[in-house]
């Protein structure tokens, strides 16, 4: 027979087990619950078209710095304007990558959305032939999308060389790819053109007459719609924090790390991958007060605002990195 110490000891051991025990099942049961109650922040949907502004989100997205963010992030890809603002108008996106001058009209038309942030992609003017200064255009056609970022940016490259847009042809042609090859069959003297398009004609032999850079102005952003904005505010901020660690990426390591995102994600051609100039990437920031006058004070020019459209609303910097 066991003695009365050890019986007392060995009831003691079974009691400290069991204490344990319980003390273990009620913290994972506790861990599991902090696991059902913790919110996944919602997913972004963000459209662009082929260009050099998206690539910090890009970026991000394929390095998996959205992952370590905790947040998914889908780029969804259009290769027209007009797709790209109907899916837009749908909510079949969260947001997109657009013009100024783009995002104000639809704002004007009482669409809720706002611009979060500025971007550096650019636009040159292309020429033809023996063409080699802006002066030259002067009687030449100059192919332009009629009221849009192309149309505009022709305009403020043409008077800044002291030309009115009056003094060229302007003959509408919507589609990019098809402005290129109106050059190339001599059917135009001249457009402006995003990247890669501009890499492109520079490989054909096209001058590079002017460009945004040259004029010291942005003219594209990120535009969110209203409702994803107040639904989705925190995963909105880590949008902007993610693109921020983006063009930090792109600074900071070598382009034969990133240059195949190039090729498969903004339409470069392959060999033509080392010849893009990447564009002075910042940090998220507002567009600037006058790179937003210019633009409404053109629409303006042209009727496609509301006389008493002032574009109250239309820029949100409450969800930029602090």
């Amino acid at each position: 027979m066991l003695n009365a110490p050890y019986r007392i000891m060995n009831k003691s051991k079974s009691l400290l087990v069991l204490t344990v025990a319980l003390l273990l099942t009620l913290a994972v049961s506790a861990c599991g619950g902090q696991r059902k109650e913790s919110k996944q922040l919602p997913p972004l949907k963000i459209g662009a078209m082929s260009s050099m502004d998206y690539l910090p989100y890009v970026v991000a997205e394929k390095m998996g710095i959205y992952d370590s963010l905790g947040l998914e992030v889908e780029i969804v890809k259009f290769f027209s304007a007009n797709d790209r603002d109907a899916a837009f108008r749908a909510a079949q996106v969260d947001g997109t990558v657009i013009d100024y001058t783009g995002a104000a009209i639809q704002h004007a038309a009482g669409m809720p959305l706002a611009l979060i942030t500025a971007h550096d992609g650019y636009f040159e003017m292309m020429a033809t032939g023996d063409l080699t200064t802006m002066e030259d255009l002067r009687g030449k056609k100059v192919g332009v999308s009629r009221n849009t970022v192309i149309d505009y940016s022709t305009d403020l490259m043409l008077r800044a060389a002291g030309i009115e847009p009056t003094d060229v042809e302007k003959p509408e042609v919507n589609k990019i790819p098809l402005r290129l090859e109106m050059m190339l069959g001599g059917e135009l003297e001249g457009s402006v053109f995003p990247d890669p398009f501009i890499t492109i004609a520079k490989s054909k032999g096209f001058a590079s007459l002017s460009s945004t850079k040259a004029l010291g102005i942005s003219v594209t952003g990120t535009m969110m719609r209203r409702e994803a904005l107040d639904e989705k505010a925190e995963s909105v901020k880590l949008l902007l924090r993610g693109y921020n660690l983006g063009v930090d990426y792109l600074l900071s390591h070598p382009r034969s790390e990133w240059q195949s995102i190039l090729v498969e994600d903004a339409g470069i051609p392959e060999g033509l991958a080392d010849r893009v100039t990447l564009p002075d990437y910042r940090h998220a920031a507002l567009p600037s007060a006058k790179d937003m006058e210019e633009t409404l004070a053109w629409l303006h020019e042209h009727d496609l605002v509301p006389a008493d459209y002032t574009g109250e609303g239309l820029v949100d910097g409450s969800y930029l990195p602090q």
